[in-house]
């Protein structure tokens, strides 16, 4: 999905078109995310590319992408564009011995 989201629309309250904004983009994931995986995959990854027009768009991580709109709408900008690409992505395994996960914190706090 490729697209620029217009802010300023005659009659249209401006915080409604940010909102609408954001249900496109998770209505558009989720469809997304529905699609059968290919072999061998494990979930759908999103590359995101955010900014106030097509050319001048950066890289964002997709979690921080509804930040990113939000910013937008309070910066007061007219318009701003929004690029999400799904790509299937096999998740990589968690280094052993790190002590990160929660029953390590939880049996060394427990223990004396």
């Amino acid at each position: 999905m490729k697209k620029l989201f217009q802010l300023q629309v005659e009659g249209r309250n401006r915080d409604r078109l940010l909102d609408a904004s954001k249900h496109e983009v998770r209505k558009y994931v989720a469809r997304q995310r529905r699609a059968a995986l290919p072999e061998g995959v494990d979930y759908w990854d999103f590359a995101c590319r955010f900014g106030s027009t097509e050319a001048d768009a950066a890289d964002v991580h997709f979690a921080t992408l509804i930040g990113h709109m939000d910013a937008a709408g309070k910066a007061g900008a007219d318009a701003f564009f929004v690029s999400i690409l799904g790509q299937p992505a096999v998740r990589k395994p968690r280094p052993q011995g790190l002590g990160d996960s929660r029953n390590d914190q939880l049996t060394r706090h427990l223990d004396p």
